[in-house]
């Protein structure tokens, strides 16, 4: 029998996990959502065969890394796209599609060895594509452990992203319909700042997005507040 943890702070992947674990019934699984319970001492414990790793935060210890196989999955064809908030900075590129990368964590950010890659489309909402994207990760992990894939170095050229802060929500600067609904959609989902715009007494916060590609119009909903 083998011990696996699912390791995420994002509501939705709670169902990633019971469908695991009713899958894999004759393993023992722990999903662990909170950074305080994710350290050395609670994993020696569990003695896990793998960490799955389907949205974190924060950086993994290297202590827990170098002793567990720590298994994440990046929203790009990498080495294309490391770095921080790659479904934005997709989206914002122009990207329509998009490669959910299976890597082994290292040192270095989104360089370890690939275990798979499977293709994700990027229309909807944010949390309309982080929820096609769980889906398609439970079927790499099944693919991970049911074929005990081995992970092989990453080759291609190297594009780096950078995070994006809450202050690059602002949509003020924006001039096409298209540009503001992307950026409208690609911050729609729990988590993430909204898009806004703001004047020096009030902040104007955009979600739920609909785009009439006829009537060349958006509607969405918005939200007003006192700063």
């Amino acid at each position: 029998m083998n011990n696996y943890i699912v390791l995420s702070e994002k509501s939705w992947h709670k169902d990633l996990f019971n469908d695991l674990k009713k899958s894999f019934n004759n393993e023992n699984w722990l999903l662990i959502d909170s950074k305080s319970d994710f350290n050395l001492d609670n994993l020696e414990k569990f003695k896990p065969s793998k960490i799955f790793i389907p949205h974190w935060s924060h950086i993994i210890p290297k202590e827990i890394y170098e002793k567990y196989e720590c298994i994440v999955f990046h929203m790009t064809d990498l080495p294309f796209g490391r770095g921080g908030s790659p479904l934005q900075n997709l989206i914002v590129r122009g990207y329509k599609s998009t490669k959910i990368s299976a890597l082994r964590v290292e040192e270095g950010l989104d360089t370890g060895d690939i275990y798979l890659k499977e293709s994700l489309e990027l229309y909807g909402t944010a949390e309309e594509i982080f929820s096609r994207a769980s889906l398609i990760i439970r079927e790499m992990i099944f693919d991970i452990i049911q074929k005990e894939l081995i992970a092989t170095p990453q080759f291609g050229e190297v594009t780096e992203f950078t995070r994006r802060k809450p202050e690059d929500s602002n949509i003020i600067e924006l001039t096409s319909l298209e540009e503001t609904y992307d950026y409208i959609r690609m911050l729609d989902c729990e988590g993430y700042p909204k898009a806004f715009i703001e004047n020096d007494s009030l902040k104007f916060e955009f979600d739920k997005a609909i785009f009439n590609e006829t009537e060349k119009i958006i509607t969405a909903n918005v939200r007003i507040f006192k700063k």
